[in-house]
């Protein structure tokens, strides 16, 4: 009895110790992905193939899990992005895995990331997941991440594709994010074609 006693005190301790150091990788990812950038200069760049667009990360439910609200809009309509998202951050099995859940209502919290206690007031229920749409990261380096959906498992129905997909790179200071949409034979109906946004903190 005692020795069953000692492996189950043992067991905890060693779930505690997992569950504190995956917390603690976590918080140093999304301490990462934080902020707000911009992909101006590449745009400056090649403004045949870029637009200047504005990313806004921002943490909210910090009682609840790794969470973030994001925005992304062309730099000259910040008070319409075209997406409008909360992100969730888990670790499974090694890899880190960024959820992607969609608002009810999105119109009523563009502009919430200045005062993200604000968020405390939405019910969970307020919030739908995007099935398939999850981008899986693996840490390749020190402060380094990268990753991606899964190839046709992103349904989308923009400009008459079938799925997306979404191609991830996080580095300190950028983030690289290509997204493309295809239709059901597998060609591009939207989205950059040469490569990734290249997105600088600002």
């Amino acid at each position: 009895m005692k020795k069953y006693l000692f492996l189950l005190l043992l067991t905890a301790c060693s779930l505690t110790a997992q569950s504190k150091q995956s917390s603690k990788s976590l918080d140093a990812l999304q301490q990462l992905m934080q902020g707000h950038y911009s992909s101006e200069a590449q745009s400056k760049a090649d403004s045949a193939n870029y637009y200047n667009i504005s990313l806004r990360m921002t943490p909210i439910w910090k009682d609840r899990g790794h969470y973030l609200y994001v925005e992304q809009a062309i730099a000259s309509k910040l008070d319409k992005p075209y997406r409008v998202r909360i992100y969730r951050l888990v670790e499974k099995d090694g890899k880190f895995i960024s959820e992607v859940y969609t608002l009810k209502n999105e119109k009523d919290w563009i502009g919430k990331w200045t005062t993200p206690e604000a968020f405390d007031a939405m019910p969970v229920a307020d919030i739908e997941l995007k099935q398939g749409c999850e981008v899986v990261l693996t840490k390749t380096g020190k402060d380094t991440y990268s990753g991606s959906t899964g190839k046709g498992t992103c349904p989308s129905e923009l400009r008459g594709a079938s799925y997306a997909t979404s191609v991830v790179t996080i580095t300190p200071g950028k983030i690289v994010s290509w997204d493309q949409g295809f239709d059901k034979e597998g060609k591009q109906v939207w989205g950059a074609e040469k490569g990734g946004y290249m997105f600088l903190k600002l």
